[in-house]
Order: C-alpha cells, then structure tokens, then sequence
C-alpha cells in the first residue's frame, strides 16, 4: 500500500467534532468557492514578451459575475499583471502576428462580437476595432497564422449562406419545428437530438463555421464563405464546434492560412447514437470540404498543425459508439497523405495537443494517477516524456504554450486552489506568475490531503484520497465522494461545484476512491466498468473505505455519509439497496433510478447503451436490469437527499422525482431539492449556495451530534 501525505494551506472546521488544532484563520465556505476569480483562456504574443488571460470574478454581495483580460510581461522578475482598460466584458483572447489582441465583447451591442486593439504595458487600449458586425452572435473565432484572415462561428441556419441576417428564412432563424398556430413545437422523423443536455434543439439550425478576409481589421462581408460546403456537393450538415461542450480545441487553421480544419458530426436521425466526429478540410475560397477521416467511424478530434506546414496531428478512438475510448494522437504528413498512430503504444488518452516551435515535437495533457501533467511526444519514435514542472506533485495542467528556450507558460491548479499561471522549464519546479486566490487560499484554515493505494476488486491497484482538517487527533465523521462519469477521477484538481476541500473545511474526512471505469490508469481500467456498473466499483468502494481507514484513523466508516452526483448518484441508488448498512445517509444528485427510462429518455443514446453492451434496451433488457436501482427498492432504508434540475436531459429529474416518491413510501426519511433553472450541473451562484447548504445542513443532521 502506497500513501503520500501532503499538506494543504487552506481549510479548517466550522464545528469541532474530533480533537485537533484550532486554527486561528476561517475556514473555506460556499461563499467561497462561487466568489473565488476564475481563471479562463491564456494566450501569448508572437515574440513571447507577453501574456493574456481572461479572468471572471463575482460581486460577492450581488453574485454578478463579469470577464476581463489581463496582461502579463512574460520578462523580468518583478512583472505584474495589469487589467486591460476596457468598459465591457471581453473574454477568448488571442494574438495576431503583428501583436494586435483580439477578443470577444457585447460593448455597445445585445451580441457578443469580435474586438481587436493594440494592448499597452500598463492596461491602455488605444484604438479598438470592432472587428464584426453580423446580426448573428459571434460564439468564437480563431485567427488565420498570417493574420489576414478570421474564422468565426456561431448559432446558424444551415440554410443560410451568411453569417446571420437571413429573415427572409421561416422565423427569421429557419425554425422549421414551429408550424402554428400554437406553440408546440413539432419534430419531424430524421432530426437527431430533439433535446441536447439543457437545450431543446432548433432543427435545421446548428454551429457554423465562416471565414472571411480582413480588411483594415475589419471581416468584409462580401469574402465570407461557410465552411461546411453545399450537402448536396460534398459538404456535410453538423456542428462545428461540436455540442454540448465543443469549442476552439476543435478547430485549426492550416500553416498556409487557405484552409481550416473542423470537427463536426453529421446531423441525422442517427446522431443520438453516434461518437463519428469527423475531421474536415474546408478551403476558405468555398470550395468544397473534404473528409480527412471518413476510414474512421468513431471519434477524431483536436486537430494541431505544425509551424512548419508539414504536419497535421489530431486524438483519434477507434471503437464507435465509445465516448470513453482510449485518444491516440495520429499524425499525418500532409505532403504525402500518409498517416501513423503515434501514441499506440502509450496507454494514456490524450486531452490536448500542440506543437514545440520548431515541430520536432506535440505537447500533450494526459491525466495519469491522480495527476493530469503534460507529456512531450517526439514526432520520430512516438515516445511520450513527462514534463515536470512541480515535483510530487503535479496537479491539473489545464493548458501548456510552448515557448522559445524550450521554456513553457502553464495553467495549472489542483486541490490548494484555483488555476495560476506558471513559467518554467521541466525538471525544475516552475515559477508562480498569478495570484489569482493563493494569498486567500493560504489565509483559510489548513487541511492536510493522503494519496493511499489498494487492492481493489480483481487485485488491481485501486487509488484514493484522504482529505481532513489539520491537526485532527480523533475520529471525524466521514463523507465518501463518489465521481461521475463514470469515466472520471476525483484527482488533484479544483472544482468550483464538487470540491473536497470545501466538504472536509466542514469537518469531515473526505474519502475519494477511483473505482474501475476511472481515468488516468490505462485503457483496460477505464473498460472494466462496462457492462458492470454495480460491480467492481462498488466492490472498490467497500474496499476503499476499509483501506482509508487503516490507512487514517480519521476516517470513520460507522459514522459515515455517501454522496454522489450523475453515476456518482446512480451508485448511491446502487448503494442504498446493495450496502444497505453501509451509511448513515446518502446526498442522491442527478443519479439514475430506473435504467428502462433512462434508456428512452436520456439524449446521447450511444453513452447508455455502450455502457450496457451496446444494444438498445429492447435488444437486451437484461444487460439493463442486471444493474437497475429500481430492482432493489425493497431493502431500501438510508435516510437520502435527492438532488435534480428540471433542465437536467442526460438523466431527466423525473428520475430523481422517483427515487424519492420511493423512499416516500417506503417512509425512508427524504428530502428533496429541484432546481427548475439548472441542467446536469448546479451552475448559478446564489443556487450552488443553497445547494452546499442543504447538502451539509442534511450531513450534520445524520453524522454531527
């Protein structure tokens, strides 16, 4: 059994339910974790001198929450980030060669737009550009490398030839789903998603990409081409940036500024059950797109062109209909067409990737055992390299900019606090240039933080942490956190929803348990929950609990809650009929109740059915029912708050609406709380307030005497 205890400077008690040091500073709160600044995208200059990062902060008193771009020199020991003197939100920065900003901002107009201005040293912007005008909201935009050229993309009619300004189209947006004259909406046989995870979905309007010259800094509307090409010639019908959460990293230009290369899914009565995002090559002339990937009918992804033209490389999976497959990067030379699996032999999934300066070599981000670090991979052998940048313990690198000198500007946070950028070379540890909460993080009570190994279901090596105030000398009571996904991990990294520094500041032992199905350990560990969801994992969770407190006599497993959101609550649905003495209470959040109505009323069909063999439930009701939390009801008997969102579509609220009409009857002590603003995720401020407060006022109620 491996452990690595490391301290944390931030959290402490609200009440005192063990013996431990008091400590002088607060402890960490909701108010908190929702008021904290948010770092967003990084971009550097051309010459390297200079950084830019987006950066959302919250009015702590109204929850306001407003974005703007700070400037950071890249040289000198003393520099220190400036606000860009800007009366509107701005956000996306990026540079153009002539070291020009460019941004989006709504200033002076209802619609999110493109902006450029030549930034100062000191925060000045002399001079903005509002670079577009469409009528349609600019969504995001990606510069050409000779800076003549812009690609912008944005809700649009397929039917639409420009970027926006089609009225003349059936209600103004070609909404083909609203007949009249009344007001439902009406979907016709063939249309895809009729909902998608908060949206109810327009048909026949989706995510375009447009490109168009730039004039004066300006895009002139007369050279605007979209870039999904005429289906009827070649072209394709999907969005691009994928949904619900596709954005830049699905995008790149190519080394000669005439092409961009776009992921996009084609959108038909067959895009529920499909993972085929393809990679398209779209001249920005209107010429038709062509399919670079059509050989490959699952996921391809995340294109990066090399500086020197030569390559382009993307993450490819090889099984359809798997979301969770393992990312290889693939690497084509575009002089010849040929294309090689470069990373094959790596058992790591690839989350980004860009090019060293002189394209020798790709960085990748690849979450590996509670770290998420990045990896140097050289184009000749296919090796992958881990950076260090912070010994022991690496953390979430979120985002990595080569640099000249082989130095590197990262993104990076982990469980001590929110995202800060870094400089530095590997092997070395890496020069903090933000302070974007770690003074406030430090000013909060510590908690100390265990890394701990066991054997889980199988013998395999199962991981987990320990998180706890500082100082404790007794027995807390204790939370199992139980991840989603179910292809994820609890790693060292922040959240600002599930946070388990801000449940064990509360006074608890926060225990987390990466169960197989969990990322960061291999392709076969992430595999071995298919087909299995209340089986190994749960035998890990027992397990992980036994081991946790062998391993901190904090941890108490008799006084203990469960909690668990999306498959985290579909397994305390699992738990509470399958380990019916295993806890005190249970916090049930948007976790699946009845897999027959799941199956019929989730969206992205392909995820439930892989997970349950690859059929639809009519096929095989038994894969369904073998695991079903419905089947077990009967021994239900743990007092359990349910969580869910009335926007909730991956897994409707009814399902959440039946798992307490059931504990109802069964006179199972219940409460419950629905959001009729949030979807799969509690996202607005004053809501994940009364979210946290209810979770812990229902722990305290069970474990606090």
């Amino acid at each position: 059994m491996t452990t690595l205890k490391l301290t944390l400077a931030a959290l402490a008690l609200t009440a005192a339910p063990a013996a431990f040091a008091q400590s002088s500073r607060p402890a960490m709160t909701a108010q908190d974790l929702v008021t904290l600044p948010r770092m967003g995208s990084v971009a550097v200059s051309p010459d390297g001198h200079l950084a830019v990062y987006a950066l959302t902060t919250s009015n702590p008193q109204t929850y306001k929450r407003s974005t703007a771009l700070w400037l950071l020199p890249l040289g000198g020991k003393n520099a220190r980030p400036v606000r860009l003197d800007w009366s509107s939100d701005a956000s996306d920065p990026a540079f153009s060669p002539d070291g020009r900003l460019w941004f989006l901002s709504d200033k002076g107009s209802s619609t999110s737009q493109v902006w450029s201005v030549l930034p100062g040293a000191d925060g000045s912007a002399g001079g903005p550009i509002q670079a577009t005008g469409f009528a349609a909201e600019v969504a995001g935009f990606k510069l050409s490398p000779d800076g003549k050229k812009l690609a912008v993309w944005g809700e649009v009619a397929r039917a639409c030839a420009t970027f926006g300004g089609c009225a003349d189209l059936p209600h103004g947006d070609g909404d083909q789903s609203l007949p009249g004259p009344g007001t439902g909406r009406h979907y016709t046989d063939g249309v895809g998603f009729v909902r998608h995870w908060d949206t109810w979905q327009t048909p026949g309007v989706y995510s375009r990409v447009f490109a168009y010259a730039l004039r004066g800094g300006q895009a002139d509307p007369a050279t605007g081409h979209a870039l999904d090409g005429d289906p009827a010639h070649g072209g394709f019908t999907g969005n691009s940036p994928s949904k619900p959460f596709g954005d830049g990293g699905e995008l790149a230009w190519s080394a000669d500024s005439k092409a961009v290369i776009l992921a996009a899914r084609q959108a038909d009565r067959h895009e529920p059950t499909s993972t085929n995002l393809d990679l398209w090559w779209s001249p920005i002339d209107g010429s038709a797109p062509r399919n670079l990937t059509s050989a490959n009918h699952a996921t391809d992804t995340s294109p990066a062109l090399s500086p020197d033209g030569r390559w382009l490389a993307w993450a490819a999976m090889a099984r359809p209909g798997y979301e969770s497959d393992r990312l290889v990067i693939q690497l084509m030379d575009l002089a010849t067409g040929t294309v090689r699996p470069l990373t094959q032999d790596w058992d790591r999934s690839v989350s980004s990737l860009a090019f060293t300066p002189d394209s020798k070599a790709l960085i990748a981000t690849a979450e590996d055992v509670l770290d998420a670090p990045a990896f140097r991979v050289d184009l000749a052998s296919g090796k992958a390299t881990r950076l260090v940048f912070h010994p022991g313990r690496e953390g979430h690198v979120s985002q990595i900019i080569p640099l000249a000198g082989e130095r590197f500007l990262i993104k990076r946070d982990s469980l001590d606090a929110p995202a800060e950028l870094y400089l530095g070379k590997p092997g070395s540890p890496a020069a903090r240039l933000t302070d974007i909460a770690t003074t406030t993080m430090a000013g909060k009570a510590p908690v100390t933080v265990e890394r701990f190994s066991f054997a889980g279901a199988n013998g395999d090596t199962v991981w987990g942490q320990i998180l706890k105030p500082a100082g404790t000398t007794g027995k807390l009571p204790t939370v199992l956190m139980v991840h989603g996904g179910p292809q994820g991990s609890f790693n060292d990294s922040w959240s600002t929803r599930w946070n388990p520094r801000l449940w064990a500041s509360q006074g608890y032992a926060a225990v987390t348990i990466d169960f197989h199905g969990s990322t960061g350990y291999g392709q076969a560990f992430v595999d071995a929950i298919n087909k299995d969801w209340g089986g190994k994992p749960l035998e890990d969770l027992k397990k992980g609990m036994v081991a946790a407190a062998a391993k901190d006599s904090a941890v108490d497993p008799s006084n203990a809650c469960a909690a668990g959101a999306s498959y985290g609550g579909y397994m305390m649905n699992w738990i509470e009929g399958n380990w019916p003495d295993g806890f005190k209470c249970i916090v049930q959040h948007d976790g699946v109740f009845d897999a027959r109505a799941m199956a019929y009323e989730t969206e992205e069909l392909w995820f439930d059915e892989w997970e349950h063999g690859g059929h639809a439930y009519y096929e095989d009701p038994e894969a369904f029912e073998k695991w079903n939390p419905v089947n077990h009801v009967a021994q239900w008997h743990t007092p359990m708050l349910v969580v869910t969102s009335e926007k909730d579509f991956r897994i409707p609220y009814t399902q959440g609406i039946a798992a307490f009409t059931a504990l109802q009857r069964k006179g199972v002590p219940a409460d419950l709380l629905v959001f009729p603003d949030e979807n799969h995720w509690v996202l607005k401020p004053k809501n994940s307030l009364q979210w946290h407060k209810t979770v812990f006022d229902w722990m305290a109620r069970w474990l606090k005497k």
